[in-house]
């Protein structure tokens, strides 16, 4: 699954900034767009590597992408993100959080209001030939149009919107409030450039303000993780709740998938507890589980398969 999430927010206020804070890397040329990879930090993962002596730790990433400014073709780049982080200036002089959200929701739905427009019209075009599931898609447009003009977000329409259609006010907002009353982001951005144990020695034991952001964007996106632990590597995986044991095998390998035979299933404070896969097994607390088994926050996976 390849998470992403969008950044907006009007110019000055600290996009980039918060870019730089969760990447880790500088924003790069002013005025282009900016992506990077943003680790969700998660302490089992940690504790499952040092169980098993894991040379190779990989967190759960979210691909982060950065636009310049605002503007229906500028956030229109931003359509297949899974959300928005909006970020707000809370700190300059005179500064009002709560109307520059108000100003991006409707930079949002100006935004939405053009693309269904373009889309309507293209689609105008199509149904002339008298295809009856073009006609009524245009009729769906036509009645979207005017619930958007009306100052309608997409998110509080009645009824399925046209597949494809990828609109923008239909996306989880997680707000950034850039300043004393939210998070300092510049501080942040100055800490992403230190090492952990400096940065965690520099706030004196306490979790980075970012990392509140990343657990906000995981409950929004109803995101669960799944953990594969062996020497070689121990990973963190997203998963949607209530996603299967295929699901998972998917999200590590469509081979996987494909070949899926049992799941051996340990519950991750069980194996940390226990010291090793074999002890638990001997307890009697792993599981082995088939296709449909609904996997659970924190299960960790052994995958049999056979391709």
């Amino acid at each position: 699954m390849a998470l992403e999430a969008g950044i907006v927010g009007l110019p000055g206020a600290g996009k980039t900034t918060l870019f730089t804070a969760l990447t880790r890397t500088h924003g790069g040329e002013y005025g282009k767009t900016h992506v990077g990879m943003a680790d969700v930090p998660d302490p089992r993962l940690g504790a499952l590597a040092e169980v098993v002596s894991a040379r190779k730790v990989t967190p759960v990433a979210i691909r982060v992408q950065d636009v310049p400014g605002t503007g229906p073709a500028l956030l229109g780049n931003l359509r297949q993100v899974d959300a928005l982080l909006v970020v707000l200036d809370g700190f300059s002089p005179g500064a009002d959080p709560a109307r520059d959200l108000e100003n991006l929701k409707l930079e949002l739905l100006v935004a939405d209001r053009d693309h269904v427009a373009g889309r309507l019209e293209r689609v105008e075009k199509q149904a002339k030939s008298g295809d009856a599931q073009l006609r009524a898609e245009v009729e769906r447009l036509r009645a979207l149009l005017a619930e958007v003009d009306a100052g309608t977000p997409l998110s509080d329409v009645d009824g399925e919107l046209p597949a494809g259609l990828e609109p923008l006010t239909t996306k989880p907002l997680i707000v950034v409030e850039n300043g004393s009353g939210g998070i300092d982001l510049a501080m942040e951005a100055e800490l992403a450039d230190l090492l952990p144990e400096e940065a965690e020695a520099f706030r004196e034991g306490a979790p980075s303000a970012l990392d509140e952001v990343v657990r906000r964007l995981r409950d929004e996106l109803d995101l669960i993780t799944f953990f594969t632990a062996g020497e070689k590597e121990t990973r963190a995986w997203p998963l949607r709740n209530g996603e299967t044991a295929l699901d998972a095998a998917g999200e590590i390998h469509s081979d996987i998938a494909r070949g899926f035979i049992r799941c051996e299933v340990i519950d991750w404070e069980e194996l940390v507890e226990a010291g090793s896969a074999a002890e638990v097994a001997r307890r009697g607390h792993q599981r082995l589980e088939g296709k449909t088994y609904v996997v659970r926050d924190g299960d960790v996976l052994n995958i049999r398969f056979n391709v």
